[in-house]
């Protein structure tokens, strides 16, 4: 098992997004797009995402490091990253319909064993999902769903 490696407290390093002054905070993206069709999730930018206008049919979500770099080349094997997409739903609701990393199709463990079949009207429904490396190209994917009125 890897050793953990301690970092005095004193010593921070300098992070893109990463903001101690004033308490842990990161970049949260607030886009004023519906989800739809395949979205892609690039974790070197944001581990929250947030889409303020009503989704507008079913999606894919699609993890990846970003548009040129693949998350399996990010990562190493026992290497976890956890992410959340939040999504605005009218009275009409969508809901994330299938998962990808790198563009290839993962099927998530969900919370409570069962795979959400609709979204949640009138809301924002938060879509938590853990990215588990388990070898190369190989990931396991925890994912639940929670609704926010």
């Amino acid at each position: 098992m890897p050793q953990l490696q301690r970092t005095a407290f004193n010593y921070v390093p300098n992070l893109p997004g990463l903001n101690l002054a004033e308490g842990f905070t990161e970049i949260a993206p607030v886009a004023a797009v519906a989800a739809t069709g395949t979205i892609n999730f690039d974790v070197n930018q944001q581990s929250v995402l947030y889409y303020t206008s009503n989704a507008s049919a079913n999606w894919t979500v699609n993890f990846r490091g970003d548009q040129y770099t693949k998350l399996d080349n990010l990562m190493t094997v026992g290497q976890a990253i956890t992410v959340a997409h939040l999504v605005t739903q009218g009275s009409t609701a969508y809901y994330n319909s299938a998962v990808q990393v790198d563009g290839v199709s993962v099927t998530p463990k969900y919370q409570g064993g069962t795979a959400w079949a609709a979204g949640n009207a009138s809301g924002i429904d938060s879509y938590v999902y853990t990215i588990i490396k388990t070898g190369n190209g190989t990931f396991t994917v925890l994912a639940s769903q929670t609704q926010f009125k």
